[in-house]
């Protein structure tokens, strides 16, 4: 059992459901006290009612990462209530999987703005005061995609987004690791949530094919790995990419 949360506040993105909720959910279980965000609202309250419900410690606020104006104004709401942030997880954000050719501009722009712009924000708001008191967890949501390229878990351009969360993660890490704040990147390959139930099946069984355990992860596979993260035994855990991808990237 990893040593508990508690005492400490956890920001998890895109936390409405998948991943994002079972990685709340496990922050949760540990002790921390949960913010989940989200740009769904209906989603986020839902999710902040089972923490509730299951004896947590959870909030809910609306927030659309790929604007500045919403992140500036949660962190601002924070420090209004001298409420740190001690564990940041970025996990919002959205997949392509179409060719270069099918791209424009525009959602090129989208992709960059939701996976990676969006990560920029987050730690640029709340890294500071992790540094400051010497103590913070920044754990990066990416993909198999930002390392393999694209190919079956996304296009090139998703797979661009995702490579620059690598590369961000392990230059935080270098600037903020003398300060005791750990940074560090999960890249999961097919997870079995909402947003991959609607893959069509043949690229489903072509996608579990080229993975060596035969199966997507569940949620709370990425999630366990999540909170280890966060927890004092991984304090000198830091500028890591881990693959959890039931062997994908060793295949």
């Amino acid at each position: 059992m990893f040593r508990n949360l508690e005492g400490r506040n956890a920001l998890v993105t895109g936390a409405a459901r998948g991943i994002g909720f079972a990685i709340a959910a496990a922050l949760a279980e540990h002790g921390a006290d949960v913010t989940v965000t989200d740009i769904d609202v209906e989603g986020g309250k839902l999710a902040e009612s089972n923490l509730v419900q299951a004896g947590h410690t959870a909030s809910f606020r609306k927030l659309d990462v790929s604007k500045q104006a919403d992140v500036t104004a949660l962190a601002d709401e924070f420090r209004s209530q001298n409420k740190n942030v001690d564990i940041l997880v970025n996990n919002a954000g959205i997949v392509s999987t179409e060719n270069l050719d099918e791209v424009d501009l525009e959602h090129w722009q989208r992709l960059l703005s939701v996976n990676l712009t969006s990560v920029f924000l987050l730690v640029k708001a709340f890294l500071p005061s992790m540094v400051a008191r010497r103590w913070g967890r920044v754990i990066n949501i990416a993909s198999v995609a930002g390392q393999q390229g694209g190919g079956l878990f996304g296009n090139s351009c998703y797979a661009a987004a995702k490579g620059g969360v690598i590369a961000f993660t392990k230059g935080i890490a270098r600037e903020a690791g003398r300060s005791g704040v750990t940074c560090n990147v999960l890249c999961p390959a097919l997870t079995e949530t909402t947003m991959t139930a609607s893959m069509p099946d043949e690229l489903r069984q072509r996608v579990i094919g080229a993975i060596p355990m035969g199966r997507g992860a569940k949620p709370e596979e990425i999630a366990s790995v999540a909170a280890f993260l966060a927890s004092e035994d991984a304090s000198f855990v830091t500028g890591v990419t881990l693959d959890v991808d039931g062997g994908f990237m060793r295949a």
